[in-house]
């Protein structure tokens, strides 16, 4: 699934382990088509290193991008690569709104905590007093928690998964991608130049899937809990519009 371009992710970055559960989950759809769109930042350039249909979109633009090419390509699977400061800071109401309407989507949130690409400054989901290029004396600000966010906004798979155990991401993406409906999977995953917490992996504790959007609160507010946090069936915006227009 590689292709030629040279890639250049800092030695150690969990980009590395998220393109290869990725393959590994292509792999095991087998031969359905999919789609890749990606964001702005570090993460964005896996448009560029996979083999497949692939889109690369203005900052925090990814779910929109993809409710349109869903409702014109309602066969192939579609997959969002998305940064925390892509979609927490610069798209937030895009991935509420896609949550909301339940666009048949997948979103793989990369969260590293900084904008690692302009060297560091803090994002929506860096921790209070973390120190970067943006807040020398401290973060001031409260973090959002993307799962949180997402399963109050509706979103029918909630996930969240560690960038260095690929085996158990490349399971999550595949469920993630086989389910109908908004799939949204947060990954943990460090930043080797500028917050590094690779020291977590043998912290992470993983999970079963909650039987209500409360239990599933509660499991992800421990950023170290990983695993499907929540999963239900639901009319998708594709079939809720196709329904419409087609009386």
């Amino acid at each position: 699934m590689k292709t030629s371009a040279k890639i250049t992710w800092c030695p150690g970055c969990g980009n590395f382990g998220i393109m290869r559960a990725f393959e590994k989950a292509v792999k095991m759809i087998g031969n359905a088509r999919v789609v890749v769109s990606s964001g702005i930042g570090c993460h964005g350039k896996i448009a560029d290193y996979l083999k497949v249909p692939s889109f690369h979109v203005i900052h925090g633009r990814v779910p929109p991008f993809l409710t349109g090419f869903k409702l014109a390509n309602p066969e192939m699977i579609s997959v969002g690569f998305v940064g925390d400061g892509d979609a927490m800071n610069e798209g937030i109401e895009h991935l509420i709104h896609a949550a909301r309407r339940n666009t048949d989507i997948s979103i793989f949130l990369h969260n590293n905590g900084v904008f690692g690409l302009t060297t560091g400054q803090v994002t929506a989901t860096s921790p209070k007093g973390q120190k970067g290029r943006s807040t020398p004396y401290g973060n001031p600000e409260n973090p959002i928690e993307p799962c949180s966010l997402m399963l109050m906004s509706g979103a029918t798979f909630v996930a969240r998964a560690f960038a260095g155990d690929i085996q158990k991401l490349a399971q999550i993406m595949y469920d993630a991608m086989k389910h109908r409906g908004f799939s949204f999977v947060e990954i943990l995953q460090p930043c080797v130049s500028f917050n590094n917490f690779w020291g977590i992996r043998d912290e992470i504790k993983w999970v079963e899937r909650a039987d209500s959007v409360q239990t599933a609160l509660k499991l992800c507010s421990d950023k170290k809990v990983c695993g499907v946090f929540y999963q239900k069936e639901d009319e998708t915006f594709e079939e809720a519009i196709y329904r419409i227009y087609r009386r």
